[in-house]
């Protein structure tokens, strides 16, 4: 044997897995799910990667799903960052934005504001929930 095999199966089991890649790559998903606290859940998942791909390399076991894990917590910590600079760059327009859409009354109306914001910042309505 050498020094780096699995741990000894007993009765047929398979050999053990490091799990908290799963768990990294949940709080990952929720980080881009859940923008008021994306970037903590996105910083929460990426650690948790990490984490799980050093136990599993101590303990010579597989971490199925940690590299999926770092990679959706780095997407939604990228995500989550230019969310917030977005809003903060353009606080009066993000104002008037949802002002604009909360008296909207139809689809014309709604129209106006997405072309009002686009014409305003150049970006689209889709950025801030439009």
């Amino acid at each position: 044997m050498s020094e780096n095999s699995p741990d000894p199966q007993n009765d047929g089991q398979p050999p053990k897995s490091e799990r908290g890649g799963l768990w990294g790559l949940f709080f990952g998903a929720m980080g881009l799910l859940l923008p008021p606290y994306g970037i903590l859940l996105s910083l929460f998942g990426l650690f948790q990667g990490f984490r799980a791909r050093r136990a599993a390399r101590r303990r010579s076991v597989d971490a199925p799903m940690a590299m999926a894990s770092v990679f959706v917590g780095s997407v939604g910590v990228v995500l989550s960052t230019l969310m917030a600079a977005v809003l903060f760059t353009h606080q009066d327009e993000v104002a008037e934005y949802r002002d604009c859409t909360a008296r909207a009354q139809t689809v014309s109306t709604q129209d106006a504001c997405d072309q009002a914001w686009e014409s305003g910042t150049g970006l689209p309505p889709q950025i801030i929930g439009g």
